[in-house]
């Protein structure tokens, strides 16, 4: 039997993503007893705290006595496993979310946050979207939380959206955006940060968020024989539906949402399918002015949302004393039993 070129990378391709699978598989499971494994020394190690440092002291001597090959069990390693085990002191949490993550992004939820609630939240947000330890430092250092969660956001989500489409466009979006990786200057033209944007692709889709696929910027579409050009033009896989990003580096005027409005729509007529949710408008200002913004959008039947811009790492003050209680961020996390 002559073998066929195209069949036989067909079955290649098939049995190197099962090899793939079976691989992830086998890595999460090694390191989920792992995790587990140093949740329960730690376990131990706060229960003979009356012990004091020497204890821990000899178990780092023993344990390599007795594993010489083993690593992770340094006296620092075996204090980080203790205030693991205090930190997070729910098994069930611990086996549903952060048993999950690597060792690594532990460790930064530990050193980076204080509140409980909040290591919660950014666990479970890495498990989803498996963040690197270094995306993970990103994202809790640029306050992620208040501008996704908590923030007062302008939009007309919930009169133009069915629910639960609603509250997902909703928690998907930020208020501001942090652009820190463009240097802040004031006489920057929104031509000049458009470009900016678009060099620094990977970064601006890793703050945009989850699911973002980049279709172009000056995008073109057509209306009877006139030509329009959108700032930047995304797909959301999660979303299923388009999205069309518009900057203006100027504080918010109501006309920059009828323009917008006139976007959303010409995409849904010219670019949507069927199988597509309708397309959702975000327009990017440096002011979003947020009565201005809600009068603008309340008649509109195109669901638009208007957030800030920040060219730096400097963060709106009312960020810095805001803390949500532990409460309030479990009531947002899927937390199920076994």
């Amino acid at each position: 039997m002559l073998l066929n070129n195209k069949d036989y990378f067909n079955v290649l391709a098939d049995i190197k993503n099962k090899i793939r699978e079976a691989q992830h598989r086998a890595f999460f499971s090694v390191n989920k007893e792992l995790i587990l494994l140093y949740w329960n020394i730690g376990k131990v190690i706060n229960d003979k705290s009356v012990w004091g440092n020497k204890f821990i002291e000899n178990l780092e001597r023993d344990i390599k006595l007795e594993f010489p090959k083993a690593k992770g069990f340094s006296i620092r390693n075996l204090k980080y496993m203790a205030k693991f085990a205090k930190e997070f002191d729910d098994l069930q949490i611990v086996q549903q979310v952060v048993a999950q993550l690597p060792w690594g992004q532990n460790r930064v939820l530990l050193d980076k946050l204080n509140d409980k609630g909040l290591r919660l939240w950014y666990a479970t947000k890495t498990k989803e979207n498996g963040w690197s330890r270094v995306v993970l430092e990103h994202q809790i250092e640029s306050n992620l939380y208040q501008r996704q969660v908590i923030a007062n956001k302008a939009d007309n989500f919930k009169n133009t959206l069915p629910s639960p489409q609603s509250d997902l466009v909703k928690q998907s979006t930020k208020d501001p955006y942090i652009f820190d990786f463009i240097s802040n200057a004031d006489d920057l033209y929104e031509t000049q940060i458009e470009r900016a944007l678009i060099d620094n692709i990977a970064k601006l889709l890793l703050e945009l968020g989850t699911g973002f696929a980049f279709l172009g910027n000056q995008y073109h579409i057509e209306v009877e024989n006139e030509d329009y050009y959108l700032d930047m033009l995304f797909y959301n896989i999660q979303l299923n539906c388009f999205v069309v990003v518009e900057l203006k580096n100027t504080d918010f005027k109501p006309e920059y949402a009828g323009k917008l409005n006139f976007y959303v729509s010409a995409v849904d007529s010219t670019l949507k399918r069927k199988t597509d949710n309708p397309t959702i408008g975000l327009l990017l200002c440096k002011n979003k002015k947020t009565l201005t913004a809600e009068y603008a959008l309340r008649n509109i039947k195109s669901p638009i949302g208007v957030s800030e811009y920040k060219l730096s790492k400097e963060l709106p003050k009312e960020f810095a004393n805001v803390l949500p209680s532990v409460a309030d961020i479990v009531s947002r996390i899927d937390i199920k039993g076994e």
